[in-house]
């Protein structure tokens, strides 16, 4: 699974489709597993059935696809709910599970939504891909002076504007406050603690750390690697910088974890209060039914981890080319939506994630686990928009893999890595 599959689809107890045939007039009750993704649900999604799209409406309707958590979801068919009847426009939503597949397949046939809901790090493959409307001229939002500066930018491409920010994510150290009196500062401190608690024979682990690409990208950066360079294009994986913080992870931090390294299982033993740490994002803590702190990364020989950040946005489909009346019944939903300082912070406070409307933003009134992830988004580094990084997820998490399981040395495994992304981007 891979990383924007994964972002996608987990979150504590999720609510999900099976993934079925591409158009959204067969959507159903889908109801699966989030924490993996495998659905278990008879349907292809949960949201509103096309049927009844146009009933009432004078403006147009439009179509809207999302891949979301539990909680979240009825926070956004709600808001679907009120838009809809409140306005001349009718949205119809559905949850996708595999959404990144479906619009790849419903897109370029002409069943695709006008919208959908995901991480910024598309924006540059989809809109080079042609899956992408830009809604430059016909935006009437001020970016710069409705959201703060990062979401503005995230939702550009080359000139062009593909969508609208809503809110920014990535992942910080979440700490059981039953265990954790005071969240560790350095990563010493840390192992400290993770020693009292460690005993893989009764249960107790020290640490839930799913190993994805996007999730350790913070070691990788530590002490100045990286994995891709947008400016020059260039791969650092076999950086000794890139190394050396994947080595932090191998030798400091997976001692301490179940020996399985998918987020079901990683993710279980914080849940069930088995572990004292966490290292996860916002779509995590939602599900979470016990006192919990969020703080940042700790750091490591004095370097601060920086993970990767994205910015969730509502991305303008091609589709939005095709007919007027739905586009425009797109745009206005979207605005309203990005805009809505209520929705903005019930989602927030839902689900962690970090709002990015400045009104919102600027609030004294974020959570704990908002304000915590906030400060880890401010040690981060913005995910790449390029369409070159999305050659770049799967081999990493391939050569990670064969490092973790002794199949390769980590400098093998990352060398083939950047022979293989080479290859795919020649």
């Amino acid at each position: 699974m891979d990383r924007r599959t994964l972002l996608g689809i987990l979150a504590g107890s999720g609510s999900l489709a099976v993934a079925g045939c591409i158009g959204v007039e067969d959507s159903g009750n889908g109801n699966g597993n989030g924490g993996s993704g495998n659905g278990n649900g008879d349907g292809s999604g949960n949201g509103s059935s096309d049927d009844s799209s146009s009933a009432g409406s004078t403006g147009g309707d439009a179509s809207f696809w999302y891949a979301l958590s539990e909680s979240e979801l009825a926070i956004v068919e709600e808001a679907i709910d009120d838009f809809s009847g409140e306005s001349d426009y009718e949205i119809d939503g559905s949850d996708i599970a595999e959404l990144e597949d479906r619009l790849v397949s419903a897109i370029p046939t002409g069943e695709g939504p006008e919208v959908f809901n995901w991480a910024h790090d598309w924006v540059g493959d989809f809109a080079e891909s042609g899956f992408l409307s830009a809604q430059t001229d016909n935006i009437e939002l001020d970016l710069e002076g409705t959201f703060t500066e990062a979401a503005a930018q995230a939702v550009q491409y080359d000139g062009d504007i593909y969508g609208v920010p809503t809110a920014a994510e990535t992942v910080a150290l979440v700490y059981n406050r039953d265990m954790v009196d005071e969240p560790p500062e350095t990563l010493e401190e840390m192992q400290e603690i993770m020693d009292e608690y460690h005993d893989p024979a009764n249960g107790m682990y020290g640490l839930s750390f799913p190993l994805d690409p996007y999730f350790y990208s913070a070691f990788a950066h530590t002490f100045g690697g990286y994995y891709f360079d947008e400016e020059d294009l260039s791969l650092g994986l076999t950086d000794d910088d890139t190394i050396e913080g994947f080595r932090v992870i191998l030798e400091e931090l997976d001692p301490y974890m179940p020996q399985d390294p998918e987020y079901d299982a990683q993710a279980a033993v914080f849940n069930e209060e088995s572990a004292p740490f966490a290292i996860n994002g916002p779509w995590f803590v939602g599900g979470l039914e016990f006192d919990h702190g969020v703080t940042t990364l700790p750091t490591v020989d004095g370097s601060q981890p920086s993970p990767y950040t994205g910015i969730r946005m509502l991305y303008f489909a091609s589709e939005m080319d095709n007919d007027e009346a739905r586009a425009s019944a797109a745009r206005e939903f979207v605005e309203w939506y990005a805009t809505n300082p209520e929705l903005v912070t019930d989602i927030s406070e839902a689900q962690g994630f970090v709002p990015v409307l400045q009104e919102a933003a600027e609030s004294d009134d974020l959570s704990e686990s908002v304000q915590g992830y906030a400060e880890s988004a401010d040690t981060g580094i913005p995910m790449p928009t390029h369409p070159n990084m999305n050659s770049v997820w799967e081999p990493v998490e391939d050569a990670f893999l064969n490092a973790y399981t002794g199949d390769q040395s980590l400098e093998d495994a990352m060398a083939e890595a950047e022979e293989r992304i080479e290859s795919n981007w020649d």
